[in-house]
């Protein structure tokens, strides 16, 4: 049974960091050591989802305008979607604290 983040220990960790439980990433909330954030221009947005095609980490849905943004419980502010996005409309901006 996987344990919840409070009760995780570094000593429940496998050599290597190996993910050794199918589906728990979810339980996980990763984004918190990102030092960049993705910010979306709607008006230069045009819905192509090549933002979603590319995050490595599945952090970016569609809303229900039919654009995209990031979950920012999950993003690690790695700027892959910003580097792909045709239009440009995604810009890196620094975490605040």
């Amino acid at each position: 049974m996987v344990k919840s983040e409070e009760e995780l220990t570094w000593k429940d960790l496998e050599v290597g960091c190996v993910v050794s439980e199918a589906g728990n990433a979810s339980q996980y909330k990763t984004g918190d050591w990102r030092s960049m954030r993705p910010v979306w221009d709607s008006t230069k947005c045009i819905r192509c989802g090549v933002c979603y095609i590319f995050c490595p980490d599945m952090a970016i849905h569609k809303t229900d305008e039919g654009y995209f943004e990031a979950d920012l419980y999950y993003c690690k502010g790695c700027g892959i979607c910003a580097q792909e996005c045709i239009t440009r409309c995604i810009t890196m901006v620094e975490e605040e604290e």
